[in-house]
């Protein structure tokens, strides 16, 4: 029988399959997520469209291959150590843009589609996605949405889930299945789109799309505050119950702000997004409800979210990197950034204000501290997930730390999408 390389290449032809030797920049991202160990995949499949990677799976639920699916690979190193896989199918030439209704403020696309190219194009239109991801220039449509990644517009707009209104993936087995449509109002059908939206690709593979998207803001305007930590814990209660209706509203640490040439222990980082005369006027009753709390309120360019961004996700991270999302009640955002720093005082911490959801990143934290800080969200009702470590803390330490119901219900779903576990084998542990 002909191995895994010549296969792809019958079906999508050989301008369409690398094998894994000649594997570059992808190949390298891959191999050093892997298991200590392990087998590489023999090659690496580029489908250009839906139908050819429903006819590679097949082929592959017919060989039984393991399937890693990806796009760019810019998160392929969350989650859990990668086994050992026959294939990667990549869908980096799945990217057409498929519908964009201006009018009803909708956008299909394939889910190998580019965030910053989509973006780019969106802007044209006066409209935009309400995302903001982790490596937002290397990353696509079907990884962000595979991931659940969003950044701080999910004050304003919520999560993924929130922007998702239809999708299509393929299964195991080759067949398509859909969720959702391409209209906003539609609620047929089990939440199949919630399943998917980080789901890490273990379930299926996202080929299609379906977002809202939202026209541009006339007007908009950031303010960063800083302080000591009892001032500022005191202050966001107040905006949490004020009228305000910031689009990002962000709680930073002191080695954060100071990367992003911002002083204070503490700071809170909030966006404006309306008319001219809204922003004005929101900004002005912020400045009013900061003033009886002895903190500093300063006015800063828009373009201080973009280097936020590049703090906490550098583009070429040295290793050791150690990246976690985190969550706590609202109430205890203040004391978790505290007791990190207490554990990693370099440690860069930023949290949505009013969610208490967040990412830490560091470059130094051992398994007993990992345990810590889990127990210390778990007995405040969050979570404590780590995402990017060396592949020697993740193997020391379980990176999900879920609860063992959660798992056995995980892994019934997994059994009921994925019956030979072939997809993303080991992501979720």
């Amino acid at each position: 029988m002909a191995g895994v390389t010549q296969q792809v290449a019958a079906i999508l032809g050989e301008s369409q399959v690398v094998d894994w030797a000649a594997a570059e920049v992808l190949g390298q991202r891959i191999s050093g997520v892997m298991v200590s160990g392990a087998a590489f995949p023999e090659a690496i499949a580029y489908p250009e469209t839906e139908a050819a990677l429903a006819e590679l799976m097949v082929c592959a639920h017919k060989n039984g291959w393991r399937v890693l699916p990806c796009g760019h690979g810019s998160k392929l190193s969350w989650g859990g150590p990668i086994q050992p896989c026959d294939l990667v199918v990549s869908s980096d030439l799945l990217n057409a843009s498929i519908n964009h209704a201006v009018g009803d403020l909708t956008l299909t696309v394939a889910a190998g589609a580019s965030f910053h190219i989509v973006q780019t194009q969106l802007a044209e239109t006066g409209q935009f996605l309400a995302l903001d991801p982790a490596y937002e220039g290397d990353a696509t449509l079907g990884g962000i949405v595979a991931t659940a990644d969003t950044g701080a517009l999910r004050q304003r707009y919520g999560g993924v889930r929130d922007q998702l209104i239809g999708l299509s993936f393929v299964r195991h087995d080759g067949q398509i299945a859909k969720a959702g449509g391409r209209v906003v109002k539609n609620v047929a059908g089990y939440d199949l789109m919630k399943l998917m939206t980080g789901a890490y690709g273990t379930l299926g593979f996202l080929s299609q799309l379906t977002f809202r998207t939202y026209p541009v803001a006339e007007m908009t305007r950031t303010v960063v505050i800083t302080g000591e930590s009892a001032a500022m814990a005191d202050l966001v209660g107040v905006v949490r119950r004020s009228p305000l209706t910031p689009v990002k509203l962000d709680l930073l640490n002191g080695p954060l702000l100071q990367t992003s040439n911002q002083d204070g222990n503490i700071g809170l980082a909030a966006q404006f997004q309306t008319i001219e005369a809204g922003v004005a006027e929101q900004v002005a009753r912020l400045e009013s409800l900061s003033q009886p709390h002895g903190v500093q309120v300063v006015a800063v360019e828009d373009d201080f979210w973009v280097e936020l961004q590049h703090q906490m996700f550098p583009e070429s991270a040295t290793p050791p990197v150690i990246l976690a999302k985190v969550g706590v009640k609202p109430s205890e955002a203040i004391a978790l950034i505290q007791t990190i720093q207490g554990l990693s005082p370099q440690a860069r911490v930023r949290l949505h204000s009013n969610s208490g959801i967040g990412w830490m990143r560091t470059d130094v934290l051992s398994a007993p501290d990992v345990s810590t800080l889990r127990n210390y969200c778990r007995d405040r009702g969050g979570y404590f997930t780590l995402l990017e470590a060396p592949l020697a803390l993740k193997q020391a330490t379980d990176p999900w730390g879920l609860a063992p119901d959660v798992k056995a219900l995980m892994g019934r779903l997994k059994h009921q999408f994925d019956p030979q576990d072939r997809f993303s084998p080991g992501r979720l542990g």
